[in-house]
């Protein structure tokens, strides 16, 4: 697939169905089959870039943030037959790039995704706690 092909957006909203797919196809656990949460989770976030391929949404970065201190990275995806062609790394680039040099990224990673993001120059961190979701 041509790198050069694929265009990213700021702050578009996919339709809920084309992020549902999204998802499906790069194994994010999300609630897929509520897509009043799903799309709650987006009109809620304020800071989305998505990659597309002519009309096809193949990859995602959902934030949100306060632009001066810290950014929580919540959902980073990229379509199964798009990855490992430097899209994810682009989506991280451009977070960071409207973050500003002077704001964390934050995230929480999927258990598969570990050894990813430290090549991303992510580090990690031991000082973190969760109250987890009940559904």
């Amino acid at each position: 697939m041509n790198k050069a092909s694929i265009s990213y957006k700021k702050q578009e909203l996919p339709e809920t169905a084309q992020i549902i797919a999204l998802y499906k196809s790069a194994g994010i656990n999300r609630p897929m089959d509520d897509t009043g949460r799903i799309a709650k989770m987006y009109e809620n976030s304020n800071l989305i870039i998505s990659a597309w391929k002519e009309d096809m949404l193949v990859g995602i970065a959902r934030s949100l943030t306060d632009f001066c201190y810290s950014c929580y990275l919540s959902d980073l995806a990229v379509h199964l037959d798009f990855q490992q062609q430097g899209i994810g790394e682009k989506l991280i680039e451009l977070t960071k790039k409207e973050i500003g040099e002077r704001t964390s990224l934050i995230l929480l990673s999927a258990p598969k995704a570990m050894a990813y993001y430290p090549q991303k120059g992510f580090s990690k961190i031991d000082n973190g706690f969760i109250i987890i979701r009940k559904i």
